[in-house]
């Protein structure tokens, strides 16, 4: 599969209107086997995804979310809750197992936690957007849930966070707004 910067990032959208496709629970376990090589810092790896798509959790999904977010997630084939799991240095042991002490960098530290599991599982959400346009997939990455309300009723009792939302499907292009602007280099960047 030749895989270009046109699927990737020139031609891709973000939607908000979706063909009424399955997406193949084989698919998704091909998209984690491909975001899941994306670096993260000592390897910690603190993203957790939920795959919402039977209709009952689709139905717990739907009233956490802004009015503004629930038409599309509806219609949505799959819903990825992207979480960060506020335990993550428990795995170091396995995931990064050259320092033996890296796991008493977080230990009783909450703000390294909390800082580490966002910066990281948001990185690793940018590696899951990529992976599933990569697999042929579109993609509608969301704000506009109650975090809490998502916490409640997904990740209960666990030590997992939810950090954001992405539909996942097969886009229909009659649902594209036009494409927004973006920042010139010289606008966001600097060389020094």
């Amino acid at each position: 599969m030749q895989i270009t910067t046109k699927q990737l990032f020139d031609d891709a959208r973000t939607h908000n209107a979706w063909q009424d496709k399955a997406v193949a629970d084989e698919t998704l376990h091909r998209l984690y086997d491909l975001m899941k090589w994306g670096p993260t810092s000592a390897n910690c790896g603190p993203a957790r995804i939920l795959f919402v798509k039977s209709p009952q959790a689709k139905a717990r999904l739907l009233p956490c979310l802004s009015e503004g977010n629930r038409a599309k997630t509806a219609a949505a084939p799959v819903t990825a809750i992207i979480g960060m799991d506020l335990a993550f240095y428990e795995k170091l042991p396995q995931l990064f197992p050259h320092n033996p002490d890296a796991r008493s960098w977080f230990e009783g530290q909450p703000e390294a936690i909390q800082a580490t599991a966002f910066r990281n599982s948001s990185l690793q959400g940018g590696y899951f957007i990529l992976a599933a346009r990569a697999l042929g997939l579109d993609c509608g990455p969301m704000s506009g849930f109650d975090a809490a309300a998502v916490d409640a009723a997904f990740w209960a009792d666990t030590s997992v966070r939810t950090n954001f939302l992405c539909n996942l499907g097969y886009g229909d292009p009659a649902g594209l707004h036009p494409r927004g602007p973006r920042l010139a280099f010289d606008e966001a960047c600097r060389i020094v």
